[in-house]
């Protein structure tokens, strides 16, 4: 068959000669941001000084496919058709870059005489010069976002590839690992879908016909922390709700200890959380395990902005925010981030999103992250002790707290104040059992009919999931009066009572509850 298809080839390369033009279009991709824009690779054969040219703003290592190209095709019995082609990649106004078009290239090059215009398939692959398909990081946030924007539905990809392409539904591939079998997949598409259900190696519940995935996994546990009950506490209902969660008290009392384990006791993840995760690995580079455990970042206080947001001279890069996507960003030693990095936190942490200009390109990358920070509660770290003495002057504590704005901590849901190490302290609850709680609450959110996070509910719909009971509307009013809370502070109270009634299993939010998010409110 692959002899055939060589001499076929062959064969068309010389009788297009006879013919005065001829004009063949595939479908590829390419990354804008963390977006896929559909690229249309267009092929054009024309008598003339024989030639080889791609247009339509194409980077250097596109530019370089041509070399690749040729090389693949004569290294595999292939002739080159001794014409101009010129080879167009539309839309002309976007820059393309990427390896991953070789394959489209050399596709159109080959069947130069077979009329080919496919608009129900995708072509991606890098060629290697002996006509071998290779893959690319790019690959999988760009199918994935072609699937979220429901532009594919078939798409022809390296074999290599297919271990971790095969996570996205709804999406036929046919795996090639030469140059003869694309064409042959090309001409004669497999029609088989390779579509399968994955339980990623964890434990599967399932909820009004939607499955979520998590992993009883406890590789840092809470049982580890003797003491700190309240803050414990106040962990659980931060993973129950994703509640930014602020933490302040004397170096050493356990406050990176808790933020390194919230990761374990988050909710449940759906597939398409798993999935975007996994994207975000790949744009940075990494190859994801696939497993439903939320990403923790740590990012040091001496980072840079463009670290932390994302960016570059060139093309913006994602950054430790969006890395922290449908996860935990954590800032320990919190007042000595830049005081503007600080500040530009504040939009990723409402809109769920960052946002990068360049004088090249603006992109945006999702950013649905929980907020978690530590801090000490003045230079020295002793202020809080009660058994050691604090060195600071009151100027310097000033200028220490002065460095965190009021709009910047009233994002913060869960306040907390850590309490000394006491040598009678014990170990308290674990994990796993703290997980429980957590599953649990998620379970009854969601026959509650409430599919997002408490920390993530939109202010437009806070009457629609959060009901008061009279009695807590009442003390909630009157500490509205009491301490002038703010509308956000407000909000955030609300949010952080109706987790504590997931966690009760309560429809509504009683007194108890509101008592407790009151408890947790930040004091000026």
């Amino acid at each position: 068959m692959e002899k055939e298809t060589k001499e076929k080839v062959n064969q068309n390369i010389f009788d297009i000669q006879a013919e005065s033009n001829t004009l063949n279009r595939l479908l590829c991709a390419v990354l804008e941001g963390a977006e896929a824009r559909v690229v249309e690779v267009e092929a054009s054969f024309t008598k003339g000084l024989p030639g080889f040219s791609v247009v339509g703003l194409a980077s250097s290592d596109i530019q370089e496919s041509k070399e690749r190209v040729k090389s693949a095709l004569l290294n595999n019995g292939f002739k080159f058709p001794p014409l101009k082609i010129t080879i167009n990649l539309s839309p002309s106004d976007l820059k393309k870059s990427g390896t991953h078009l070789d394959l489209s290239i050399a596709l159109l090059i080959a069947l130069s005489e077979e009329s080919i215009i496919k608009d129900d398939i995708f072509v991606f692959g890098e060629l290697g010069l002996d006509g071998k398909i290779k893959s690319s990081s790019f690959l999988f946030p760009i199918i994935l976002s072609l699937k979220e924007q429901g532009k594919i539905s078939k798409a022809i990809v390296p074999k290599d590839a297919i271990e971790f392409l095969e996570h996205i539904p709804d999406v036929e591939f046919i795996p090639v690992e030469k140059l003869s079998e694309a064409i042959e997949a090309l001409m004669n598409p497999n029609q088989k879908n390779s579509a399968r259900i994955y339980d990623y190696d964890s434990t599967v519940i399932e909820i009004n016909g939607k499955r979520y995935h998590y992993k009883q996994e406890y590789l840092e546990d809470f049982a580890d922390i003797k003491g700190q009950e309240v803050a414990k506490r106040a962990a659980l209902i931060s993973a129950a709700g994703m509640h930014n969660f602020f933490m302040e008290g004397s170096p050493g009392c356990g406050k990176s200890m808790i933020a390194k384990r919230l990761v374990y006791i988050l909710p449940p993840m759906s597939e398409k959380e798993i999935l975007s995760v996994a994207k975000h690995k790949f744009l940075d580079a990494q190859k994801p395990n696939f497993k439903p455990i939320r990403p923790f970042r740590s990012p040091h206080h001496t980072a840079t902005t463009a670290s932390i947001f994302g960016g570059g001279s060139g093309v913006a890069k994602i950054g430790e925010v969006a890395l922290a996507h449908c996860g935990i960003l954590f800032f320990d030693e919190l007042p000595h981030f830049n005081k503007n990095i600080l500040e530009a936190l504040r939009e990723p942490m409402q809109d769920r999103r960052v946002n990068i200009a360049r004088v090249n390109s603006k992109i945006s990358y999702d950013a649905d992250f929980m907020f978690v920070a530590a801090m000490n509660p003045c230079p020295c770290g002793n202020m809080l002790s009660k058994k050691r003495v604090c060195r600071c002057t009151e100027a310097e504590i000033k200028r220490y707290r002065n460095r965190l704005s009021d709009p910047f901590l009233d994002r913060m849901d869960i306040f907390v104040v850590m309490q000394d190490v006491k040598v009678e302290d014990k170990k308290g609850e674990d994990s796993a059992s703290m997980h429980k709680k957590v599953i649990d609450a998620f379970i009854f959110r969601h026959n509650r009919g409430q599919n997002i996070p408490n920390g993530k509910i939109k202010e437009s719909d806070i009457d629609k999931f959060i009901t008061l009971s009279n009695e807590a509307q009442n003390i909630l009013d009157n500490a509205i009066e009491k301490f002038a809370l703010s509308h956000r502070s407000i909000v955030s109270i609300k949010k952080v009572a109706r987790t504590i009634a997931d966690l009760d299993s309560s429809q509504n939010i009683q007194k108890k509850h509101i008592l407790e998010a009151l408890s947790y409110r930040r004091r000026k």
